[in-house]
């Protein structure tokens, strides 16, 4: 009960955050997040040579520094810049306490350690998530191993009302409603054809998962999954600079025209 209380009332002060004195949303973009998954002591899934930290990192970067060069008017605040560790609970605050407008979260995916090698072999491409209920498929699994991550922080238990590994917890974390789905849903869909078209990805499309960092955003975020490093031929091309170039200004281009759009009507 002590759960289901803490979720409703945080998710009443998320729909009040999104609206405007006026009434109205606000959701024109000056301010984007780009948020490279793990980190640190947080290697996250792992290839054969390959840490899911270190290529989040060098796409992250990239999709900042596009946006930089080529997005007037719009400022990038980046999560983590190097290799360090920051704390789940942090991200979505970074995001909220700068007022950003947009929240990009960076990863790579893995199945796990003992699926079938042919199974490995069949299994690439690209997912883009949005919060939301819809835990199907292999959702729910991704959203257990990014969630987990806060096993590996200190105190975790005192500082998270959620445990990662609990189906009970994505029961209740599934009561709420993000007043931002809408707009997730353009950016996600947004980038999943760019990433089709612009760098050639093979995709599993646009799906909805319990992802805490998404969870706690208070503006239309997306976690995008670039490619599994238990494929070995695409664990071998996202370690490519010239891939991950690709992948990046397929996100770039998606939040251009995002931004274009959405600004024109504000």
């Amino acid at each position: 009960m002590r759960n289901l209380l803490v979720i409703l009332c945080m998710s009443f002060f998320l729909i009040l955050a999104s609206f405007s004195p006026t009434g109205k949303k606000s959701l024109a973009v000056t301010k984007i997040v780009i948020d490279a998954g793990h980190g640190g002591k947080d290697s996250g899934t792992r290839g054969s040579y390959t840490k899911e930290k270190d290529i989040a990192l060098k796409v992250a970067n990239l999709v900042g520094k596009y946006i930089e060069e080529n997005v007037e008017e719009v400022e990038v605040i980046y999560t983590r810049k190097g290799d360090f560790l920051v704390e789940l609970e942090k991200r979505p605050e970074i995001a909220n306490s700068h007022n950003s407008d947009l929240f990009v979260s960076i990863h790579a995916n893995s199945l796990p350690e003992n699926t079938p090698l042919a199974r490995k072999r069949a299994i690439k491409g690209v997912e883009v998530y949005v919060m939301g209920a819809q835990n199907t498929d292999r959702a729910l699994e991704v959203a257990k191993r990014e969630n987990s991550v806060i096993l590996l922080e200190e105190d975790y238990e005192k500082r998270y009302d959620f445990d990662p590994q609990s189906e009970e917890s994505y029961i209740l974390y599934n009561l709420t409603q993000s007043a931002y789905q809408k707009n997730s849903l353009i950016l996600a869909s947004l980038i999943d054809e760019q990433l089709k078209k612009r760098a050639g990805r093979k995709s599993y499309g646009v799906k909805q998962s319990s992802l805490y960092v998404l969870w706690n955003t208070t503006m239309p975020s997306v976690l995008v999954e670039i490619g599994y490093l238990s494929n070995p031929i695409e664990e071998r091309e996202l370690n490519d600079p010239r891939v991950q170039a690709y992948i990046a200004s397929g996100i770039y281009r998606a939040v251009r025209e995002y931004t274009k759009v959405i600004n024109t009507q504000n």
